[in-house]
């Protein structure tokens, strides 16, 4: 996956504007877990090819795109099973903005839906505002092909933005800044050097994004402006309507506001990591980013076996977190604004294991290490977190018995973390013994003083 820090271009020169140097929230670093919605027109035919489906040269990629959110493309290169299903479902005739017209989430209720992420221990909700068909989620003044003017009739981004603040949770919002199919006649983007080749770089559109934005902060006061891909290159100089502009803007009514890495230009939030592991400790802030299934928006071709276990799941939060990362976990919504059920499991169990091992996650920094992956076969595989001089053990396969405790905390005393309260386990010979009642975990922690 592409890593969005290194892109930092034009070269303007001396003409290159100041960005504002706003460092990443606290709120932010403290808050580990949050949630990204991927809801919008393209949940309507809900389709992707699911991964694994067909043997894939990697020129092929697009073609056979496993992210039903990028239909509006995919159905658009020739031979593709999206234009297949297209046509046949459909009718050859049938545009993707026609679409449109036919999403009607009325018994959608955005109290239901931020509720199942905050009870997963969801700190912040980032949902699409638009995405890369041009399609906005909310009643925009820039143009018709939104969800009050079409389809729904209702701002789904308001009653998303009014729901996660009631349930205690930041507000973020997604925007695709760079690409935008609807006012774009590029061809299809068949390769990652089309992923930033077939872009509207022009003053117009710039300013039309711009304006986008701009709404969006206006009306919802996000804490996170979430950018995709880049920026059209037209408005990332001194201009009033450039993004350095819009930024400070954005920072001063908002100085707790954090944003991301992908905006194509010198200035970086947090850095980004889409569907890719991180090996070590990162410096800076950051956040992995992925769905619970192999595809952000719903793809009704998806089953189990394309879905994270339990325990790859609570292992994937852990080691990001152990790692100076935040989880960004998305859940895909169909089309009438309902969480799939195998995603809803997910969350019931993601939920359970947080109410028990929330304080080893929020508010946590990394340690001097992130773990020991490799231990004798009588010893469970270790990450660690620490908060002050309290260091958190988490024991990735508790069925093993046992914890090799590091050096700068072998003399314990050691608590477990149970639903019923803290466990004190004995330490000899640098070892403590995992309670019987949390080998069945998919993962147990415990608390050392330092």
């Amino acid at each position: 996956m592409l890593n969005f820090e290194d892109r930092t271009g034009p070269d303007l020169g001396s003409d290159a504007p100041e960005y504002p140097n706003v460092p990443v929230a606290d709120w932010y670093r403290d808050a580990k877990l949050g949630f990204f919605i991927h809801w919008g027109l393209y949940s309507v035919p809900a389709w992707g090819t699911p991964k694994g489906a067909y043997k894939v040269q990697v020129e092929d990629a697009y073609t056979y795109h496993q992210y039903a959110e990028w239909y509006a493309n995919t159905v658009r290169i020739l031979g593709s099973p999206t234009q297949r299903h297209q046509a046949q479902t459909y009718g050859p005739g049938t545009t993707y903005e026609d679409l449109a017209d036919l999403w009607h989430p009325d018994t959608f209720d955005a109290d239901v839906l931020i509720s199942q992420l905050t009870d997963a221990g969801g700190k912040y909700v980032v949902p699409t505002t638009k995405h890369h068909d041009g399609f906005c989620l909310w009643g925009t003044k820039t143009t018709p092909f939104n969800v009050v003017s079409r389809g729904p009739g209702r701002d789904l981004i308001k009653e998303i933005a009014e729901a996660t603040r009631k349930h205690g949770a930041r507000v973020g919002l997604y925007f695709s800044g760079a690409l935008d199919w609807h006012v774009s006649e590029f061809p299809p983007i068949e390769s990652d050097t089309d992923l930033f080749r077939f872009r509207r770089n022009d003053a117009d559109y710039s300013r039309y994004a711009a304006d986008q934005l701009q709404e969006l902060v206006d009306n919802f006061s996000p804490d996170i402006l979430w950018n995709d891909i880049d920026w059209p290159d037209g408005g990332k100089g001194r201009e009033p309507y450039g993004l350095a502009a819009l930024l400070g803007r954005y920072f001063d009514g908002n100085p707790d506001g954090v944003i991301n890495d992908r905006w194509g230009v010198p200035l970086h939030g947090y850095l980004t990591r889409e569907y890719s592991h991180v090996p070590e400790i990162l410096e800076k802030p950051w956040e992995a980013t992925r769905g619970l299934g192999a595809s952000f928006g719903f793809n009704q071709n998806e089953g189990p076996e394309h879905t994270l276990t339990e325990a790859e799941l609570v292992h994937l939060l852990i080691d990001v977190v152990s790692k100076n990362g935040n989880l960004l976990l998305n859940v895909g919504p169909r089309a009438d604004g309902t969480i799939p059920e195998i995603q809803q499991e997910r969350l019931r169990q993601l939920g359970a294991w947080m109410r028990v091992n929330g304080e080893a996650i929020y508010g946590t920094r990394p340690w001097t290490r992130c773990g020991e992956e490799f231990t004798p076969a009588d010893r469970s595989p270790v990450s660690y977190t620490a908060k002050g001089d309290v260091l958190y053990i988490h024991a990735l396969d508790p069925a093993r018995g046992q914890v090799a405790l590091p050096a700068e905390a072998a003399s314990g005393p050691v608590e477990w973390l149970t639903a019923a309260g803290p466990v004190t386990s004995t330490v000899a010979n640098g070892l403590t013994t995992i309670p019987a009642e949390l080998r069945s975990q998919v993962a147990a922690t415990a608390r050392v003083r330092l």
